[in-house]
């Protein structure tokens, strides 16, 4: 969530409407949660996992874009 809410503070900071402001944090979750792929869960269910949760896109990061971009979609 931290590249979403940067990215609403910044939307905000431009005078952005909330939804340029939601789809502009959806779009920063987005690209974020291709990181997440070569990383060690290391918190949550996925961290009982160990090493085979390197090459999985972490969940919570994706269901934090899943939320954001459905808010978008509803706010527009």
């Amino acid at each position: 969530l931290t590249p979403a809410v940067e990215a609403m503070k910044q939307a905000l900071g431009s005078g952005a409407d909330m939804r340029n402001m939601l789809k502009q944090a959806a779009d920063a979750a987005e690209k974020r949660i291709q990181t997440t792929i070569p990383m060690l869960a290391k918190k949550g269910r996925a961290s009982y996992l160990g090493e085979r949760s390197i090459g999985h896109q972490d969940p919570g990061a994706t269901s934090s874009y899943l939320m954001l971009k459905k808010a978008a979609e509803v706010w527009s």
